[in-house]
């Protein structure tokens, strides 16, 4: 499929939602729903680095809000993570550079030292990189990065400095942003890096994302006019 496609995002975001509500249509526990949510995202994120070639990948799947939900849905969440960020990440996604947005400081600290030891360990990879928010927040990334500013001393600020001290530092904006379920709002993810991002809403819950939402998904991005606030000039 990715042959007919002539013009793909270099940097794709999902916010995953609606693993509950899958899971409930099925008469399923929420747990369930996250697990085969894992099972989906593994799929995505393969197709879009291996299938076509997406050089970045960002995924919303924990922000600072979800610690509210009932104690054993975290837990199992967490557990979840545990499993996801071991070393089998090395041989699951070869050539793909971990890097972890969201404040480790929130995190237990088992699962914050094994994303801590996976960005060490794939910080030399370049080809793609996935970006993975667990207890993140947009507004809170941007309040830590001009902290840092501040820290480091830093008396004039334009946008380059902002991007440069963000999770994301060194990477492109959000070309296609992709939350499923059929909400259509941010809920606080990457606020920064979408500005100029194209917007994409399917209704289907996210472990019913399959591949071939996804390429509906691209499809739908190569009818999009991109200007960037400039007047596209007529032939």
């Amino acid at each position: 499929m990715q042959k007919e496609l002539k013009k793909l995002p270099k940097h794709i975001a999902f916010i995953i939602d609606g693993n509950g509500r899958w899971a409930k249509s099925r008469g399923l526990t929420r747990s369930l729903g996250h697990k085969a949510g894992f099972s989906r995202l593994e799929k995505i994120i393969k197709e879009c680095f291996y299938g076509y070639g997406i050089p970045i990948v960002s995924i919303y799947a924990f922000s600072t809000e979800n610690w509210n939900r009932p104690e054993a849905e975290v837990n199992y969440l967490m557990d979840l993570f545990r499993k996801y960020l071991n070393k089998s990440f090395l041989k699951k996604y070869p050539e793909v550079r971990f890097n972890h947005m969201g404040d480790p400081n929130g995190l237990p600290d088992d699962i914050a030292k094994k994303a801590k030891n996976l960005m060490d360990a794939t910080a030399d990879r370049d080809k793609f990189t996935l970006n993975i928010g667990i207890n993140y927040s947009g507004q809170d990334e941007l309040v830590i990065a001009v902290n840092n500013i501040l820290e480091e001393g830093i008396t004039h600020v334009d946008r380059q400095v902002i991007a440069d001290h963000l999770f994301t530092h060194g990477q492109p904006p959000v070309d296609l942003m992709i939350r499923t379920s059929g909400e259509q709002r941010l809920s606080n993810f990457m606020l920064w890096q979408v500005a100029y991002a194209e917007f994409y809403f399917p209704k289907c819950h996210w472990p019913a994302f399959n591949s071939r939402q996804l390429f509906k998904a691209l499809e739908e991005y190569q009818n999009r006019d991109r200007r960037f606030g400039a007047i596209k000039e007529e032939k």
